[in-house]
């Protein structure tokens, strides 16, 4: 059982709940709202069980709320990282994973297949780059570029999935 180093969840009401894990799920703080209000709130405590409650309610949201929370993320190397408008947590991401360091020509890359991704599939390409470098972010862009729009759909959210522990493990 993992503990949080810095709250604890089951002592937090709705309001202090939801502020403490709105941007656990990127610009989408309904995540947390339904967590609350559907979650077993005695499991809370607990990173992975708290994540699980979390990525079911993800998982049973409309297709419509889905694809906003996708739209949500930011692009990798894109120009809300280049102009520092990133959370605080996908700018750590982004930087952990070396995107920071890009070459013009990894820049350009990055640039080239985040328009032709999002030109196939209507929403940013989504990868959880904690533990990953700009090298490996760059093979799975050219390999899953070539998915079905349904593949990369369900892809999207198991990747947000991902995010949304590793942000939660930082607590």
């Amino acid at each position: 059982m993992s503990r949080f180093q810095t709250l604890t969840p089951s002592r937090l009401d709705r309001d202090a709940f939801v502020a403490a894990f709105a941007d656990i799920y990127e610009h989408s703080p309904w995540v947390a709202a339904r967590t609350f209000e559907q979650g077993d709130k005695a499991r809370f405590d607990d990173i992975d069980a708290l994540q699980a409650q979390m990525a079911e309610v993800l998982l049973a949201a409309s297709p419509a709320e889905q694809l906003a929370l996708i739209n949500a993320h930011p692009d990798l190397a894109g120009k809300a990282a280049v102009r520092g408008e990133l959370t605080a947590a996908s700018t750590a991401e982004q930087a952990g994973a070396g995107i920071h360091a890009c070459s013009e020509d990894e820049f350009a890359r990055f640039t080239a297949l985040n328009q032709a991704y999002k030109a196939k599939f209507g929403f940013p390409f989504i990868m959880a780059v904690k533990g990953s470098d700009r090298h490996a972010i760059l093979a799975a862009f050219e390999e899953r570029i070539h998915h079905t729009p349904e593949q990369e759909f369900a892809r999207a959210l198991a990747e947000i999935n991902k995010i949304a522990l590793f942000r939660l493990q930082a607590l």
